[in-house]
């Protein structure tokens, strides 16, 4: 059968159209190398919690995850960058559906989570502590002074101080989840919570946006193994990535460069993660 021209050139065109459309769902559904290599952008999922990751006001990735997460990318020549704003909860199932490609939010190194995805070595080493009124009035310092108190300890859905929390013994009708450190900033300054849970180091911004109302307790008073190691977050599937990506994060971290990028988010010499591994962080936390 003879084809017209107008008829060819509709067929070329639904041919192409159907070539972009497999490629393009090829790079979506494989590794995130596939990606990179069809020219997409790599897609960096952090939720609004400063001073570990946030969205500027156009949008781009600001904090001190991210900005070690950029810092190692431009090291590896990776400079096609497409911020995604979520929550914390959705920060694993996200990545598994592919809404976005590494997680830069700052997440905790822990051996459940280290069974659903693939963490990096290890970009910080941080403490937990409580957001109260101002005073401390309930003198809450700690899981247990929760327990035996009877108090109301709000954190963030998702968050590991849920955890924590219950192997001290808090009963989990004395823990509220919520969102994010917005709404943990005003069930405290509201009465329903006697405490925040959360990493020292949004405590210490928490306590900025709380104009005086509220204070951070002494992250040490916590027990030693509720210190832990922060790492970005990547699909078990890209795993040759992450070999790269570690590679080149090793020549980053501690560096003057690195330590640079990170200041203006309060992230000093402290906070490096030491000799630790993810192996280990993975087996033991």
């Amino acid at each position: 059968m003879k084809l017209s021209r107008r008829s060819a050139l509709a067929c070329i065109a639904l041919t192409s159209a159907s070539m972009l459309a497999m490629t393009t769902f090829a790079a979506q559904a494989g590794t995130l190398m596939d990606r990179i290599e069809s020219g997409e952008a790599i897609r960096l999922g952090f939720a609004n919690e400063a001073p570990w990751a946030f969205p500027g006001k156009n949008g781009e990735p600001l904090g001190f995850a991210n900005a070690i997460a950029l810092g190692v990318l431009k090291s590896m020549g990776h400079e096609k960058i497409e911020p995604v704003v979520t929550s914390w909860g959705a920060f694993i199932p996200g990545l598994q559906a592919r809404r976005f490609d590494i997680i830069t939010g700052g997440m905790y190194i822990l051996k459940d989570r280290c069974e659903n995805i693939a963490f990096s070595e290890p970009i910080g080493n941080f403490g937990n502590a409580f957001l109260v009124p101002k005073g401390n009035p309930k003198n809450l310092r700690t899981y247990r002074d929760i327990k035996e108190q009877q108090a109301t300890m709000v954190t963030g859905a998702g968050y590991n101080t849920i955890g924590e929390a219950k192997k001290e013994g808090v009963d989990d009708s004395h823990i509220m989840q919520v969102p994010g450190p917005t709404e943990m900033i005003a069930a405290v300054r509201a009465g329903r919570a006697d405490a925040a849970a959360l990493a020292y180091f949004g405590a210490s911004e928490a306590v900025a946006m709380s104009r005086g109302e509220l204070e951070v307790t002494d992250p040490s008073a916590m027990p030693d193994w509720t210190h832990n190691w922060a790492g970005i977050g990547f699909r078990t599937e890209d795993s040759d990535f992450l070999v790269t990506f570690n590679k080149a994060l090793k020549e980053y971290l501690g560096s003057e460069k690195m330590l640079e990028d990170v200041r203006e988010y309060g992230y000093t010499a402290a906070q490096l993660p030491g000799n630790v591994s993810t192996k280990w962080i993975c087996q033991n936390r």
